[in-house]
């Protein structure tokens, strides 16, 4: 008999396919984010379950099925899932890493560019029927090509945001927890300084740090009075690293120019003083939306799950304690 696996939300036929050919699959057909009780009642009887970042798998919903083998999440992140929980219960849990690095770090320059030019203002301008002639000063904003870029966090997305930066001719400055080697710091052609230099040198600041309680508002009000009054500050990381509060009354003062966000705090709800601020680009979280990416990304996950409930290690294990 065929192993059970839940699917939380509908994905790409080529992602459902390979659950297929190897289990049972149950699928959310409606496409909407369960409630709590729903996932509980629905997953039951599953060996497995695919889920999205936006799916809380906590201790209650592990419970609800003993039988659960593995959780294959569709993202890099992971912090929906209790994994402290799911290794007790020796369930396993796998992400998607890799595929996403570089639609991501294209799209952190999407808003680095946008915000800067003002693109979204300018756009909005002209559909609203109010462009009647061309100004000198219309819609001016803020240069890139030679300006300094601060990198927060030089992993994988953190890389390849500083190869796209070195054909702008940007100043690259970086900081993290570790330290990079030497052969990389002169390939990315990336200096190495503590984040209080970076946040105070930077003309745009790029948020690329994995959320841990230590990054929870990594920037926050002390950060924003470090940074430059014409900076601008991109996050397409995970949206609690920045005090979205701080960042409204630092972005309302005059303490920082602009931003441009693709994750917030508690989404999908967006801080309200944002929304009137014409000088912040935001979108709903889809750095990664790419029809390539997302379709890699879930069959990442449905291989990862397959892996798993087949008795082998998955390729992209979080927890391997929960192998025993």
């Amino acid at each position: 008999m065929k192993p059970r696996v839940y699917v939380t939300r509908n994905l790409p036929q080529a992602a459902l396919d390979i659950l297929a050919a190897h289990c049972e699959v149950a699928l959310n057909r409606r496409d909407v984010i369960l409630t709590k009780a729903q996932l509980i009642q629905k997953i039951r009887g599953a060996q497995g379950l695919v889920c999205l970042l936006v799916d809380p798998i906590n201790e209650a919903v592990l419970a609800s099925s003993p039988v659960l083998r593995i959780v294959s999440n569709v993202a890099v992140g992971y912090n929906n899932i209790d994994v402290e929980a799911a290794t007790r219960r020796k369930v396993l849990v796998t992400n998607t890493p890799g595929v996403l690095d570089n639609t991501t770090a294209d799209f952190a320059f999407t808003l680095l560019l946008a915000t800067a030019r003002r693109v979204v203002e300018g756009d909005a301008y002209l559909r609203a029927g109010k462009w009647r002639e061309w100004g000198l000063m219309l819609f001016t904003g803020h240069d890139v090509y030679g300006k300094t870029l601060g990198i927060c966090g030089l992993g994988r997305i953190g890389r390849a945001v500083a190869r796209r930066a070195r054909g702008f001719d940007m100043r690259l400055l970086y900081t993290d927890a570790v330290r990079a080697d030497e052969v990389t710091e002169r390939d990315l052609g990336v200096t190495f300084v503590d984040k209080q230099t970076l946040l105070r040198e930077s003309d745009f600041v790029t948020l690329h740090v994995p959320l841990f309680p230590e990054t929870h508002h990594y920037v926050s009000t002390p950060e924003f009075r470090l940074m430059k009054r014409t900076a601008i500050l991109i996050n397409a990381s995970r949206g609690p690293v920045v005090d979205e509060q701080a960042l409204v009354k630092a972005l309302r003062g005059g303490l920082i120019a602009g931003a441009g966000l693709d994750v917030f705090e508690r989404e999908p709800k967006v801080e309200r003083g944002l929304l009137g601020l014409k000088q912040v680009t935001i979108v709903p979280h889809i750095a990664s939306a790419s029809i390539a990416t997302r379709t890699k990304m879930a069959t990442m996950a449905a291989e990862n799950c397959v892996a798993g409930l087949a008795g082998r290690r998955p390729p992209n294990l979080v927890n391997p304690e929960a192998l025993g």
